[in-house]
């Protein structure tokens, strides 16, 4: 299967060892990954503000990017960014009255999924010690973003796949679907509510004992992990992707409390 890779603006800017392991994951189960690369800021963060207006040329950018290249389905590390194509594109087109734009969205965003339903729903992963070679001897828990429960009802996906790596031991986290209070430009606009829905979700991490909390999304995990990083916990953040990409014989090494840089599997 050839399968685009929509990296995402905070993934590609700040976090591309994610996109690495996403890739590493697709050509280890033996798939073709392309890069689009007419492909920018999909516009979340203008339409979560409001601005429905300077989001189409925006929109518009995504769709020609995905149209220009010949593939199967397209993937992205980010539920958040998923949702926004799927739901707020076609939404965006139509509101600005472009019949043309909107089934054009609609036809890229059918076809784009958020990794974990991508493995789950379409390449049959159910296994990942023994279909990736997926091993990660650490103790985890897991925060499931709010795009990715609400919007994309990714379920149980996320932690399933956990739960199959080698070596990992899984904690339940209290209180795992409350937001951790980044949304974005929220976090911008509403400093005071999201800094303490934040400090809830660091407690409730830290009293998981674990010393990895694995998410989805890489703008919540960088929100919690500021979070985290403020609280000297040692508690350190890592994507799905990452660890899914992590092997016995090339190991992703955990950042320490002092955030030194993640070792990425890329083979």
């Amino acid at each position: 299967m050839k399968i685009a890779l929509f990296a995402t603006c905070i993934v590609d800017g700040m976090y591309p060892r994610a996109a690495q392991a996403t890739v590493a994951v697709l050509e280890r189960l033996g798939h073709e990954v392309v890069f689009p690369k007419g492909q920018a800021c999909c516009g979340q963060m203008h339409v979560n503000s409001g601005y429905f207006k300077e989001a189409v040329p925006v929109v518009a950018n995504h769709v020609r990017a995905f149209e220009s290249e010949d593939y199967d389905v397209a993937v992205a590390p980010s539920g958040s960014c998923v949702a926004s194509v799927k739901h707020q594109h076609p939404m965006v087109a139509r509101r600005a009255g472009d019949a043309g734009l909107e089934e054009r969205a609609a036809a890229v965003g059918k076809k784009t999924y958020e990794l974990s339903e991508l493995l789950v729903d379409v390449l049959g992963v159910t296994d990942p010690a023994e279909q990736l070679g997926s091993y990660f001897p650490h103790t985890v828990t897991y925060h499931p973003s709010c795009h990715g429960m609400r919007l994309l009802k990714l379920g149980d996906r996320q932690a399933g796949l956990l739960r199959g790596v080698k070596g990992l031991e899984l904690l339940d986290l209290p209180e795992a679907d409350q937001c951790c209070g980044f949304g974005g430009t929220f976090s911008v606009k509403n400093a005071d509510v999201s800094s303490a829905m934040l400090a809830d979700k660091a407690a409730n991490i830290r009293s998981t004992g674990a010393s990895v909390c694995a998410g989805g999304d890489y703008s919540c995990l960088m929100h919690i992990g500021g979070g985290l990083s403020r609280q000297d916990s040692g508690v350190a953040t890592l994507h799905l992707a990452e660890i899914l990409a992590s092997t016995e014989a090339a190991p992703v090494t955990v950042p320490g409390p002092a955030g030194q840089p993640v070792k990425v599997v890329v083979k």
